[in-house]
């Protein structure tokens, strides 16, 4: 599979000339969704769902379809069977991916603030979409090849993510939901992630916007 980050929390993912996005949101470039057959959301704030820019892609592609949680999918109504709600414990195809649903909840940022449901993706059994959760998904002797690491939020801080790494254990962990950091935070928790800080057992990257890499 070929992964394309598309800023913040957005990636796309294509294998055998079909296109899967997942997260496309307010902070994700407008291309992000040309091309997609099917579409992924794990949860309702704007920084991962884009009501506009689906629907407008959605209008573009009769034939795309969007798997999300029901909240999300009560916000796009008219769109019908073309949008599918799916919860924990759930699978299903989108567009040729073998796709489970784990988690429920987004983390907890504070007493005060409600809590939102959000669902991660774990994608032909080998790369994991969190969303905005340190979920650990229960994939059994298999395991997660390919860790989509939310590595600044402000319900997490860097101890957090290199324990949630250790946990899932997969062989690389690749940056996400990063548009809020600049040059000197993106460098600083590469450090603690990377080579030079404690350890989590995985190759840490981070691709750029519109960067790509081959996973697997």
């Amino acid at each position: 599979m070929q992964l394309t980050k598309f800023g913040h929390a957005c990636v796309g993912i294509e294998k055998d000339g079909r296109r899967l996005v997942v997260d496309p949101g307010g902070l994700t470039e407008p291309q992000a969704l040309d091309g997609a057959d099917a579409v992924l959301v794990t949860h309702e704030h704007f920084d991962h769902f884009s009501e506009e820019a689906l629907r407008r892609a959605a209008e573009n592609n009769p034939a795309l379809r969007i798997w999300t949680n029901s909240a999300v999918a009560g916000q796009l109504d008219g769109l019908g069977a073309r949008v599918t709600a799916v919860g924990e414990g759930d699978a299903f195809t989108a567009a040729g991916f073998e796709v489970t649903v784990h988690g429920a909840w987004h983390a907890d940022l504070h007493p005060d603030i409600p809590r939102v449901a959000n669902i991660g993706f774990l994608v032909d059994g080998a790369l994991f979409h969190p969303g905005d959760a340190l979920t650990v998904p229960e994939t059994g002797a298999s395991g997660v090849n390919t860790l989509l690491l939310p590595v600044h939020a402000p319900w997490s801080t860097v101890g957090h993510l290199i324990d949630y790494v250790r946990e899932v254990a997969p062989r690389d962990a690749y940056a996400i939901h990063d548009g809020a950091l600049n040059d000197v935070g993106t460098a600083m928790v590469g450090g603690f992630l990377g080579g030079d800080g404690p350890g989590t057992g995985a190759r840490y990257h981070r691709l750029t916007s519109g960067g790509t890499a081959w996973i697997g």
